[in-house]
């Protein structure tokens, strides 16, 4: 067995074993370790939430003085602590519904949306930049000063300009590979600090 295949199992059997929903679970976990996303009491909105494992991190970490809503196109299982919507995060009434669940602005936008992979690598790098400049596009409305934001990125010539346009609204932008993301993947996250309203 490779060591990522490994690496892999690993954190299925790890997510099995703690109750979470996906092992996605943990990159989070380890994004907050490193950068101190989410605290106590905080507002977060969780793009792409389906399976739920985000949301599960997002409610532990926040607790009981914090909000913590999820939209994803598909249905998601209710997550305790969370409220889940389906939709699409371009619909304008979905910003409404969210400030209204929220009491106002959050603190957090998490964006682990990804394309439906076909594949074609240019396709699918293209597509996942599409998809995180939209969510940014969503966080620039939603997100309160000094918040903070994490988007799922493909590594590939179109990341550059994205993390170009994020730090003319954040004040940092750092890019990070969670151990849990398979290190053979593309996939990074950039973590946006010191929101810019």
């Amino acid at each position: 067995m490779r060591l990522a295949d490994a690496r892999k199992d690993q954190y299925r059997r790890l997510a099995k074993d703690q109750g979470y929903r996906a092992r996605s679970a943990y990159k989070l976990l380890q994004l907050n370790g490193s950068y101190h996303i989410l605290k106590k009491g905080s507002k977060v909105v969780d793009l792409g939430c389906a399976p739920g494992g985000w949301l599960q991190v997002a409610t532990k970490e926040v607790g009981q003085a914090g909000k913590v809503v999820g939209i994803d196109l598909k249905p998601a299982e209710p997550v305790a602590g969370a409220t889940v919507l389906e939709g699409s995060i371009e619909n304008l009434n979905m910003l409404e519904k969210i400030a209204g669940i929220l009491g106002g602005k959050a603190d957090v936008v998490l964006s682990d949306l990804a394309p439906n992979v076909s594949g074609v690598w240019d396709i699918d790098h293209a597509r996942q930049i599409s998809l995180s400049t939209i969510a940014l596009g969503f966080a620039r409305q939603v997100l309160k000063g000094g918040g903070c934001a994490v988007f799922k990125v493909f590594e590939g010539d179109m990341m550059n300009e994205f993390r170009a346009e994020l730090k003319n609204s954040f004040g940092r932008v750092l890019l990070s590979k969670p151990s849990a993301s398979r290190q053979e993947s593309s996939e990074l996250y950039i973590v946006c600090l010191d929101f810019k309203q």
